[in-house]
């Protein structure tokens, strides 16, 4: 029997077993690559929002599934794994330190983000995924991988975080220590110093659950 949550579990495993994220399998297919988001899944009001056929006939067309693969997912979507289910939001580095994308406790705001499929091991409902951008956090995180962060997570020492500066600097470290007056900060990358923030400074930090390595 069809059902709203089988219909569009089904779009997250089609998208799944071609390695793509529901963000991606939209794009594919010719779509807004917002068009699949979990937001655009339900109404203002709350009400379930369906895919339209066409939607669904052009990833279809764009994957080479048929009425009766399609089908099948959604006879299956009760039993797909919660990972498959889950997305997060996905911002750039850029974005990340640019004014008006998140409030002061870390958390995006709005909506309209491109989506990811969310790892089991990113399990928090505040997680959100970061893509690295450039060298600078070399050799562990490369240009392109994905973080997913959580804020709002305890942060201890040795943990790897993410940080924002008042300055609107974003940057992946190591907590190396934390006081009332100052944030001490590893970097990843030799090529790269370590930082002594004041604390005054730091905006936010958010603890790295997860890496696409």
């Amino acid at each position: 029997m069809l059902s709203h949550e089988k219909v569009w579990a089904a779009i997250d495993a089609l998208a799944a077993r071609h390695s793509l994220s529901a963000s991606g399998l939209a794009r594919r297919a010719g779509l807004d690559s917002t068009a699949f988001n979990r937001s655009k899944r339900s109404s203002a009001d709350g009400r379930p929002r369906w895919p339209s056929t066409e939607s669904l006939a052009k990833i279809m067309e764009a994957t080479g599934a048929s009425l009766a693969d399609l089908l099948a997912l959604v006879e299956d979507g009760a039993a797909l794994p919660a990972r498959l289910r889950a997305s997060v939001p996905l911002i750039g580095f850029a974005q990340a330190g640019a004014g008006g994308f998140f409030d002061d406790g870390g958390f995006p705001v709005g909506q309209g983000w491109e989506e990811i499929g969310l790892p089991a091991a990113g399990s928090g409902e505040n997680a959100y995924a970061l893509q690295v951008q450039g060298d600078s956090m070399l050799p562990l995180y490369r240009d392109g991988d994905i973080l997913i962060v959580e804020p709002g997570a305890r942060v201890r020492k040795g943990d790897r975080i993410v940080a924002k500066t008042v300055t609107g600097e974003v940057m992946a470290k190591v907590l190396a220590n934390r006081t009332a007056q100052h944030v001490e900060l590893v970097s990843l990358n030799p090529d790269h110093p370590d930082r002594l923030i004041p604390a005054a400074e730091i905006v936010w930090l958010a603890r790295i659950v997860w890496a696409s390595q």
